[in-house]
């Protein structure tokens, strides 16, 4: 296992574990015509894009497992004005074989030290409130702060915000 910054060259690789794991994870949360409606190659162009219009100090780490991405997290300056925190984690998805294997975990370290260097000081994340990794992200610290409606295709969800005031 390894963990290590992503390229441009690694879009494909990424959309391939950001559509498997949304598959497996929100499966019974989100619709199964919207999750079908997913594919590698629209993620591909997602991801492209993102690399080539970072916000600032965004950065994105890969978790491969011989030579093929399983994970990744995404985070940088924080994009929600309305709550108290410099940082925001956009995203971290694993793919199911991947999950429960301390993956995660490494993947949060590595874009805390890369926040910390920075030079910010809290990060906060939105998380679907039925998404099982909420409890992921309240084992590392994160407390509830806010909570707000989204729609993903047709489904109206919640999302609850989650922060650490200081990066330990």
């Amino acid at each position: 296992m390894n963990i290590r910054l992503a390229n441009p060259s690694d879009s494909g690789g990424i959309a391939r574990a950001h559509v498997d794991s949304w598959k497996t994870a929100y499966k019974g949360i989100i619709s199964d015509r919207y999750l079908d409606n997913l594919s590698y190659e629209g993620r591909a162009k997602n991801w492209k894009w993102v690399f080539d219009h970072p916000q600032p100090d965004e950065v994105i780490f890969v978790a491969e497992e011989r030579g093929a991405i399983v994970g990744f997290i995404n985070g940088g300056k924080s994009r929600e004005s309305a709550l108290d925190y410099d940082a925001e984690l956009y995203a971290l998805y694993l793919v199911r074989d991947a999950q429960g294997k301390g993956y995660g975990k490494l993947l949060y370290n590595s874009l805390v030290e890369h926040i910390k260097k920075s030079r910010y000081q809290s990060m906060m994340v939105w998380v679907l409130e039925r998404n099982p990794s909420m409890a992921f992200y309240q084992k590392l610290g994160g407390q509830f702060v806010g909570r707000k409606e989204i729609r993903i295709g047709d489904d109206v969800l919640f999302e609850a915000a989650l922060g650490w005031k200081e990066l330990g």
